[in-house]
Formats: C-alpha cells, sequence, structure tokens
C-alpha cells in the first residue's frame, strides 16, 4: 500500500491522541467512552506512525505531497 497521511495530518492525528490521553488520565472521560477513545487514540497513533489509513484508502485520499523534492526538505 502507498502512504496517504501527509506530514501535517500526522501531527493533527498525534494532537488528539495525546488530548484523549491527557482527558483519560484526567478521569474526564470513563466507562464505554474510555474504551471508544482508547481505541481512536491508538488507531491515530498507528496511522501517524505508519502514515497509512485505512479510512483514506477507502476514499482515495491522500494528504502527501506530490513533490518528494520538498517532503525532504521538512523530513
Amino acid at each position: 500500500m502507498e502512504k496517504n497521511v501527509g506530514i501535517i495530518d500526522k501531527l493533527v492525528r498525534l494532537f488528539i491522541a495525546i488530548v484523549i490521553a491527557v482527558l483519560y488520565y484526567f478521569n474526564v472521560i470513563s466507562g464505554k467512552a474510555e474504551i471508544v477513545f482508547s481505541i481512536i487514540a491508538v488507531y491515530l497513533i498507528l496511522s501517524s506512525y505508519f502514515s497509512l489509513c485505512f479510512f483514506y484508502f477507502l476514499l482515495k485520499i491522500s494528504t502527501t505531497r506530490k513533490d518528494k523534492k520538498i517532503d525532504k526538505l521538512f523530513l
């Protein structure tokens, strides 16, 4: 599979996962919501790490840059 998650998308996903972790730590979320948000946070972390999003693949969306020379400057 081709990578379909760009660098800004990765940062947003990681930020959302951190927010979920902080809410969990301070017991803002609990019960069934805790389980659902934990699964979402794990998915966001894994998709940003591997630069692959299953839902983007299904919808044929890509947030990666087409110009690879520019990506090399930022990585």
